[in-house]
Formats: C-alpha cells, sequence, structure tokens
C-alpha cells in the first residue's frame, strides 16, 4: 500500500517550481494594491516556513516577518503583528478556522492592520492535490472569513501556470482551465 506523504516542510525543490514562483509574484502585484503597502511597519507574521516570498513580503513592508513553526491546528499564535499573511496555508489544515480565530487574536488593533490570505480555488477530485484538506468554492470561502470575525476589503482571483504547461496533456490542460489561485486583503471587525 502506498503511503501518501504530507508535506511538513518547504524545501529547495518545492521553491524552484515556476508555478509557486508566478504565485508570488502575482500575489506581491495584489498586495502593492493594498493601503498598507509602502509603509515602514514595526514586524509582521507570514504564517507558515520561511519561504522566498516572506523576502518579498518584508520588501515591500520594510520589516521583518516572523514565520511559524507550530501546529497550526491545535497551538495559539503569539504577537502582536500590523500585517499578517498565511498564503497558500488554509488548504492544509484540518481545521482552518483555527487558523483565522489566531490570526484575529494576533492581528494588531486598529483600522489598518490587514490579514492577506491565499488559497487555491475549487476544482474537481480528479486535480485536487492529495495535501490538500479543504479547496472551497468562494462563497464557503468567504462565510469562513465572515465566521472567523473578518471583513473583506478587496478580493482577486488569478492563475499559475504558463500556456506552454497546459499543452502537456489532458490533466495539465483541464488544470490551466480550473486551477486559480484567490487572495484576499481581510480586515478585522470591530
Amino acid at each position: 500500500m502506498k503511503r501518501l506523504g504530507y508535506r511538513t516542510q518547504v524545501d529547495l525543490e518545492w521553491c524552484s517550481d515556476p508555478a509557486h514562483a508566478m504565485r508570488w509574484d502575482r500575489s506581491v502585484a495584489f498586495l502593492r494594491g493594498s493601503a498598507m503597502a509602502g509603509r515602514q511597519l514595526p514586524a509582521g507574521l507570514d504564517i507558515g516556513d520561511r519561504t522566498p516570498m516572506t523576502g518579498m513580503l518584508e520588501s515591500l513592508f520594510g520589516c521583518r516577518f516572523d514565520t511559524t513553526s507550530i501546529d497550526l491546528d491545535t497551538e495559539c499564535l503569539e504577537g502582536s503583528y500590523p500585517v499578517v499573511a498565511a498564503f497558500e496555508v488554509l488548504e492544509h489544515l484540518y481545521n482552518p478556522l483555527h487558523l483565522l480565530l489566531e490570526a484575529r487574536k494576533v492581528l494588531a488593533p486598529g483600522p489598518d492592520s490587514r490579514l492577506f490570505v491565499s488559497t487555491p480555488a475549487w476544482k474537481p477530485l480528479l486535480l485536487q492535490s492529495p495535501d490538500h484538506f479543504h479547496e472551497m468554492p468562494r462563497r464557503s470561502l468567504e462565510s469562513l472569513f465572515d465566521r472567523a470575525g473578518f471583513t473583506v476589503v478587496r478580493r482577486g482571483e488569478f492563475r499559475i501556470r504558463r500556456f506552454g504547461f497546459c499543452l502537456t496533456g489532458i490533466r495539465p490542460l483541464l488544470r490551466c482551465f480550473f486551477e486559480k489561485i484567490r487572495i484576499y486583503e481581510l480586515a478585522a471587525r470591530t
């Protein structure tokens, strides 16, 4: 019996995937549209392992970003941050609501603090990753944000595959139709 291997650490092979570089570039383009971009912030939190995206966040927001090394399904986040990022994290959790509640708890008080989240859009089961526990339709995802006490400030959507990838087989062709990333700028409700 083949055992499923779930990724627990980001490694060089994962970071070198061209789809990740495209996702990071498009995520940064979305972030630049935020009123938070370009401000000199005291610190930020990038939920998950340190990746090249963490360095991009540090450049964009002019501060150091802490990362996490806890079980995001059960453990608590600590600190206070005016900006928190959770890119490609929610879909890997059994309990994404727990993480959103924890992110809200560490978001610095005030109307300008923001949580940025990205996650894959729902795809047919044939195309879903075995590492993902949740790939939600937009309405379900936004309901989850609402349940956690967040308001959607802005939302976007983009693709992460180059055209040439689409021509390499049936599944890649289907991915070009269905595979999208949803990205959000969220504010905590008061």
